[in-house]
């Protein structure tokens, strides 16, 4: 795995406390193939590997934000850059059955830590990204998050949310092109992960396609390492397939 990428590569994984972000940072301290990986999370966690360096953000935070750029920044380009945050429901955020039951509240967190979060992220991490090697940005959406696949409507505020993270890493895409000829920038769905994000909504899921965050970050990562620039700014899924927008 991740045979596209140089010796050497280095690594941010923004959710690093999370479950799938915990998986990816597991994954990746276990390659030869990786040589330094920084652990983003509100409160740095302790790993065992040397080959990690915690640090601090808030996603509401864009100065937190930009501090971290300038840690990573010293230590050189990076080759993958992942934003595995995000929320599905809270206090604020509820799943909506009906358009009644839309609050401006909702929408106001959801696209605060589902779209201008990882938008920020791209604004002081994206110009790191290595111009020799093959190097993405990635951010986990959501199939919920496709027009074209929305078949039973409601969730409104975290379905707009994802719609428009993938604009937002469409966009990057675009000016990646231009700027950085080696750089990718995808949207990925990770399927159903059994974490305490998904935990409310995982009744009616099928025990096979109900995911552990070991599986879903080494699929991920699989499909990462298979991007060729032709999909870039594209939403794909756990398995590769492409998902419309």
């Amino acid at each position: 795995m991740l045979d596209s990428f140089p010796d050497n590569m280095r690594a941010v994984i923004f959710g690093a406390s999370g479950g799938i972000g915990g998986a990816l940072i597991d994954h990746l301290a276990a390659s030869n193939k990786v040589a330094q990986i920084y652990a983003g999370s509100r409160t740095p966690q302790i790993h065992t590997s040397e080959k990690i360096t915690p640090f601090a953000f808030e996603l509401e935070d864009e100065d937190s934000i930009a501090a971290a750029a300038q840690t990573t920044r010293a230590g050189g380009s990076l080759h993958l850059i992942f934003v595995a945050t995000g929320m599905l429901s809270g206090d604020i955020l509820k799943p909506e059955k009906s358009w009644s039951a839309q609050e401006p509240t909702s929408y106001a967190k959801a696209f605060a830590i589902n779209t201008t979060g990882p938008a920020l992220i791209g604004k002081h991490f994206l110009p790191q990204l290595s111009r020799t090697d093959k190097s993405v940005f990635a951010a986990l959406s959501a199939r919920v998050g496709s027009i074209g696949d929305n078949r039973l409507g409601g969730w409104h505020a975290y379905r707009a949310s994802k719609a428009a993270l993938n604009m937002v890493l469409r966009n990057f895409a675009l000016e990646l092109a231009h700027r950085n000829k080696n750089a990718i920038a995808v949207s990925l769905h990770p399927g159903t992960v059994d974490t305490n994000l998904s935990a409310p909504f995982q009744s009616g899921v099928k025990p096979d396609k109900l995911f552990t965050p070991a599986y879903s970050a080494q699929q991920m990562l699989k499909v990462i390492d298979d991007l060729t620039f032709e999909n870039s700014g594209n939403l794909l899924a756990w398995d590769g397939a492409h998902i419309p927008f």
